[in-house]
């Protein structure tokens, strides 16, 4: 196969991919903008005019402003507690794993964990968290932490491993401090990492649906967007156009920092690979 027609044969590739995601945006943004008579006729043509009227009804609506305030509180300081647990973990079994055995013995418990299915655990987790009070928004974000830990110490600590031991040992001569070495020196070159841990985690926590499903569901003051959306398709499970709308909603914030963070990602490995 010539060079040409391989490279033909690729972009025709990567613009299917593009149809495939872009469409059924184009059709969830077209579809938030119309009434529902304009839905009956056709659902894939445009709407007659941009109506904003969905929008403006979901978001005068009393409950969704606690619901993004909830979900931007549980992303925020989910991602916070991720970022000061993990790497710090990491940092620790990553120095000393071929050392002393029982950081070996951590790493490989914690690795054995990326393989149990949330089903298996799902039951045991809620019996938990409910005996210790933590069906709740702070009992969540926990979770969370906690739940990213096994697959944020095994992409940290094979990173960590490349980075070279000079730059430590010189700063020890220096009278720096593992403390010191880890947050001035360490830290900053696992921005990369650290970026997509972020956007990873980030998603999940902002789009999980089952978790706040099962741990918040009881009163509207908890919901998420995921519980906010679920319990607005059942009230208004006639008028797609408004539960259109409301998706469309939930994803414009968490599009925008993926997108942010995307960059954050390939600036970190380019610099990475510059001072390499």
């Amino acid at each position: 196969m010539s060079r040409k027609l391989k490279s033909t044969a690729l972009y025709l590739f990567l613009i299917m991919g593009v149809i495939m995601i872009a469409y059924p945006v184009y059709l969830t943004v077209i579809t938030s903008m119309k009434t529902p008579q304009e839905l009956s006729q056709s659902f894939f043509a445009l709407p007659k005019r941009f109506n904003f009227d969905n929008f403006i009804s979901i978001v005068t609506n009393s409950g969704y402003p606690r619901t993004v305030l909830n979900t931007l509180a549980i992303t925020v300081f989910a991602s916070l507690g991720t970022i000061a647990v993990i790497p710090m973990v990491s940092y620790a079994i990553a120095r000393n794993i071929w050392e002393k055995g029982y950081y070996k013995s951590l790493y490989f418990f914690l690795l054995a964990g990326i393989f149990v299915p949330f089903t298996v655990k799902m039951l045991p987790l809620i019996k938990v968290m409910s005996v210790m009070d933590m069906l709740n928004i702070p009992g969540l974000i926990i979770v969370y932490i906690s739940s990213a830990v096994c697959e944020g110490v095994f992409l940290y600590v094979a990173f960590i491993q490349g980075i070279p031991m000079e730059l430590e040992e010189a700063a020890y001569i220096d009278g720096a401090s593992t403390w010191k070495i880890y947050v001035h020196i360490v830290f900053p070159l696992l921005s990369p990492m650290t970026a997509t841990v972020l956007i990873k985690n980030g998603l999940w926590y902002w789009n999980d649906f089952l978790l706040p499903l099962l741990t918040l569901n009881k009163s509207p003051d908890y919901w998420t967007l995921t519980l906010f959306q679920y319990n607005f398709k059942m009230t208004h499970a006639i008028n797609y156009p408004m539960i259109f709308a409301a998706f469309l909603l939930s994803m414009l914030p968490i599009m925008v920092f993926y997108v942010f963070m995307q960059k954050k990602i390939i600036g970190g490995l380019t610099n990475g690979a510059v001072k390499g």
